[in-house]
């Protein structure tokens, strides 16, 4: 006789009669099934749920899908939203499974048993409508997470796409229905049409996410056209479709960010939401027009990505120690300098994060809001309706805050007000855009800070570069020959004799040999010796002559530390420190 889930889960979890009644009190989910109840309010976990349910129904678990196994063919036949809904999924037929219901090894005969993927057991019309649309005579069920059935249902359709070559291909041969289609703007906004320039974009940005692109430029030439994005900091060619296709394509992206088609004269600036697969990402677009027609860029945010920890952003242990250290003051300015795309906001955001507590008021105000962070309130610039940096922070100093954040200071307004804040008692993080820790200190004198109200407010300088890291799977060792060290100059003795390790290529890393980014920095402290310099004269080089006396790390230094420990190579460290 079958166990009833009370008992099973019982077995299973621990999870008592009167807590499974308790719930069934409480309003369950639209489905009524109290196993996902137990998840939602963290009685149970998702593994202990599936493994009562394997027990209970008789049905292996695997809490993995292999990769590679599903066919593509049922894509035209069930809609995505179906499998998506009921979290089913149509793998296919595998080799045989090893004992205990594990996925099948590699070289196995294959029985003629087609595998459905499910989760919810209880969930028996889906189970056979699928069925019925695949008009299967055997199969056999087996249980997995709901992450691994959905993201299996995510890479399966978005592999049925075609490639975006296919898809120009397709559209050279409807190129005369393709440009009516063009002039007629609600067809565009209809985002379930066929329409193969609609395919192209989605597919595009699909793309470009998927390789974790940070931005997609289109760039029109003479006689040629150019899609590329940039990843890790490197554009990329992406795709080289047919000129005429570039209005088509340019077109419907002012179109989905809600833009004026008709003008192509002037520089415009908008944004889009977009869901891709259980993805949330959010498209800032910017055109302008070039002599051979408007150029696109877009910069690609994901709203789903968690926010780093601090011992994530590759902060040595003595770095790690003098932020924790900046982190600690009760009052003043700490600023972070550094190109545009450097990983600032994201360094904030870290901080902001691990000194977020329920007896802290933290605001900020940003341009734009690129993490929705809890217990903290952020406001959005909005230069429309003149809310400014300098505006939006004279009302946040009024709103009793013990944390101000302010995106970048860019006038003198905005450091003026900075400076009064945190001669105030109040701790105000920002950003700069020079090369520098030093420069930072020249740079708000030269938009018309008094030096000797820097000397007074400010705490620290930390700039920071973003470097790519080498990719684990493909990276060989070596040891570099005398031309490679003579990149690093006066350094070269570091690493001279040193093992260290190149990249190469592969599929995982895009054959670039690199595989993700980790930030160097340079921190700066201003102590007594540096604010008097800046009192008696704000030069950028003696500043720093002065903070290298005191121990500063350099950039350079802290990456050939990288370099040292396998992180990153010579060439990486060259190329954002020269």
């Amino acid at each position: 006789m079958r166990k009833t889930f009370t008992e099973v889960i019982e077995e299973v979890a621990g999870v008592s009669e009167d807590a499974l009644a308790e719930i069934r009190q409480d309003d369950l989910d639209p489905d009524g099934d109290i196993g996902a109840e137990l998840v939602k309010k963290g009685i149970i976990t998702e593994t202990e749920l599936l493994t009562a349910r394997s027990v209970q129904f008789g049905i292996p678990f695997w809490p993995e899908l292999p990769e590679g196994a599903a066919t593509e063919e049922f894509t035209d036949l069930i809609p995505i939203g179906f499998l998506k809904k009921h979290v089913i999924f149509p793998l296919g037929v595998l080799p045989s499974e090893k004992n205990g219901g594990e996925p099948p090894a590699d070289g196995e005969e294959a029985p003629a048993d087609f595998i459905v993927v499910i989760y919810n057991p209880a969930q028996v019309h889906p189970i056979d409508d699928l069925v019925r649309l695949l008009k299967l005579d055997r199969f056999k069920m087996v249980l997995s997470t709901r992450s691994a059935i959905l993201s299996a249902v995510n890479r399966t359709y978005d592999m049925s796409r075609g490639s975006a070559q296919q898809l120009v291909q397709d559209m050279e041969e409807e190129s005369s229905s393709i440009l009516s289609e063009i002039e007629q703007t609600a067809d565009l906004l209809d985002d379930t049409s066929d329409a193969p320039i609609i395919k192209l974009v989605n597919h595009i940005i699909s793309q470009a996410v998927k390789a974790k692109a940070s931005d997609i430029h289109v760039e029109p030439y003479a006689d040629s056209f150019k899609v590329r994005h940039r990843v890790d900091g490197i554009l990329y060619d992406m795709l080289t479709p047919p000129k005429w296709i570039q209005s088509a394509l340019i077109g419907r992206i002012k179109v989905m960010a809600k833009m004026n088609i008709a003008e192509k004269r002037l520089p415009q600036d908008s944004r889009i939401d977009v869901k891709i697969g259980n993805q949330e990402i959010d498209i800032r677009v910017s055109t302008i027009p070039t002599v051979f027609g408007e150029r696109v860029v877009l910069r690609l945010l994901n709203k789903s990505g968690s926010v780093f920890d601090l011992n994530e952003l590759g902060l040595s242990p003595d770095a790690l120690a003098v932020l924790k250290k900046i982190m600690q003051m009760p009052h003043g300015i700490f600023l972070i300098t550094g190109p545009t795309g450097s990983g600032k906001t994201t360094t904030l955001y870290a901080i902001l994060s691990s000194i977020n507590r329920s007896d802290i008021n933290i605001i900020t105000i940003e341009d734009p809001v690129e993490y929705q962070l809890d217990g903290i309130n952020q406001i959005q610039v909005n230069t429309k309706i003149d809310l400014t940096f300098a505006r939006g922070l004279r009302s946040i100093v009024r709103q009793d805050p013990d944390v101000i954040l302010v995106g970048e200071i860019r006038d003198q307004e905005t450091a003026e007000i900075a400076v009064q804040s945190a001669l105030t008692g109040h701790m105000v993080f920002s950003t700069l855009h020079t090369n520098d820790a030093a420069s930072a200190i020249t740079r708000l004198v030269d938009i018309g800070t008094e030096p000797f109200l820097i000397a007074s407010s400010v705490n620290a300088v930390a700039a920071q570069r973003l470097i790519r890291v080498l990719c684990e799977d493909c990276k060989q060792p070596y040891q570099p020959d005398e031309a490679t060290l003579k990149l690093l100059g006066a350094a070269a003795e570091q690493v001279r004799g040193k093992q260290l390790y190149k990249a190469v290529g592969c599929a995982k890393c895009f054959q670039t040999g690199y595989l993700g980014r980790v930030a160097i920095f340079e921190f700066m402290l201003l102590g007594h010796g540096i604010k008097k310099l800046i009192l008696e004269n704000h030069d950028a080089f003696q500043i720093n002559e002065e903070a290298l006396k005191w121990g500063m790390t350099t950039l350079r230094e802290d990456g050939i530390q990288k370099v040292l420990a396998g992180v990153s190579t010579i060439e990486e460290i060259v190329r954002v420190t020269q």
